[in-house]
């Protein structure tokens, strides 16, 4: 087998495939941790974005979690199923549905400090590893717009 990758950037090099790779350890250990509880992932990020900013419309909540309105609708779906949260209609458009967290949900909120040490922890975050991670992911972020 021959050394040479031909100029190819060799995949444990790559950014993308590091960061790929971490994107699906983080949801993993978020899954371990979240089991017991009863929530998915991106339940558990819906809630957290309600717990952070209260009410909002179906359409503002897909926006400010950067995933597609099909992609939250069935999400939300499952999440008054289990009566996490409600979603209503607007009072002054009918056609703005506006979710909202039961009690149920908001008492959830209680387990985000458990959850966050148990990725602190998982990932051996310092404060200050914890914040240079945080502004490369800004970054990147910043730099485009995701599809779903």
């Amino acid at each position: 087998m021959s050394d040479d990758t031909g100029g190819a950037i060799p995949l444990s090099e790559m950014v993308c495939w590091n960061l790929y790779q971490a994107s699906r350890t983080v949801t993993a250990e978020y899954r371990r941790l979240l089991e017991p509880i009863g929530l998915s992932y991106p339940q558990y990020i819906a809630l957290a974005c309600l717990w952070e900013y209260g009410d909002h419309t179906v359409g503002g909540l897909a926006e400010r979690l950067k995933v597609e309105y099909g992609t939250i609708t069935p999400l939300l779906k499952r999440l008054e199923h289990q009566g996490l949260v409600k979603r209503t209609r607007s009072a002054t458009d009918e056609r703005t549905v506006v979710v909202t967290l039961t009690d149920e949900g908001d008492a959830l909120r209680r387990h985000a400090p458990d959850v966050y040490a148990g990725i602190v922890e998982a990932f051996g975050f310092t404060p200050e590893r914890s914040a240079e991670s945080l502004a490369v992911l800004r970054q990147i972020a910043g730099r485009g717009t995701p599809t779903s």
